[in-house]
């Protein structure tokens, strides 16, 4: 299996993406095709596909917040079952992870993610792939270390209709087992940070952005 970093709406295994992310995730949350172009070009941000005997298989995006010693996961697929895609997502994302926290001189506290909550996403099918689906997500995250941020939470719809997404849950996979709390500062410095891309932000959102300013830190919880 290879870990092929796409940089470009041009490179020949984004049309294969992109249309991995379509059938797997509802239409509020994937990206229009054309609007890809500037994501990909940014250095900061890692798209990397899984290639199984020439076809896309599985991907992941992340990034790497040296100023605020964080990284996200933006999204995991693994579009088919008994591979071994998700474990070797993980790995190569934890190395490269590594790497850029090393080049920046920085040491990461954690990684942020969002993951949605089984019980309001039950309409979507998430492709039929069985690892996809949301009990199975949630179970693995909570196995890899991830916990629940304590807020009540929203984001942006990702087709820029400026819709409130209510279906996820914010977590963040500590670097440090012990930690029980993060920093309600850090979490809305990055969250302003990740949705700067997006001009239309629902009230429900800048609503919970401020409710996280007010506070001093968030619990985070068993996933």
């Amino acid at each position: 299996m290879t870990y092929h970093r796409i940089t470009s709406i041009e490179d020949p295994y984004f049309v294969p993406l992109h249309k991995l992310l379509q059938t797997i995730f509802p239409p509020e949350e994937v990206l229009a095709y054309d609007l890809w172009r500037e994501p990909l070009e940014d250095q900061a941000i890692h798209v990397y596909v899984a290639i199984h005997e020439g076809e896309v298989v599985g991907s992941t995006e992340y990034r790497y917040y040296p100023e605020l010693r964080v990284a996200m996961t933006d999204f995991t697929i693994i579009g088919k079952p008994s591979l071994g895609i998700g474990r070797f997502l993980l790995r190569n994302r934890e190395r490269d992870l590594a790497k850029l926290a090393v080049q920046s001189g920085t040491s990461p506290i954690g990684m942020f993610a969002e993951v949605y909550d089984p019980y309001r996403a039950e309409e979507h099918a998430f492709g039929g792939v069985s690892p996809m689906n949301p009990f199975v997500r949630r179970e693995v995250l909570s196995h890899i270390g991830y916990k629940r941020i304590d807020i009540a939470y929203v984001h942006p719809s990702w087709d820029h209709e400026g819709q409130a997404v209510s279906e996820l849950d914010l977590c963040f996979l500590p670097q440090d087992d012990e930690m029980t709390s993060i920093d309600a500062a850090l979490v809305a410095e990055f969250l302003d940070g990740y949705y700067a891309a997006l001009p239309n932000k629902p009230e429900e959102w800048l609503r919970m952005v401020e409710k996280i300013r007010a506070a001093d830190t968030l619990e985070l919880l068993p996933l």
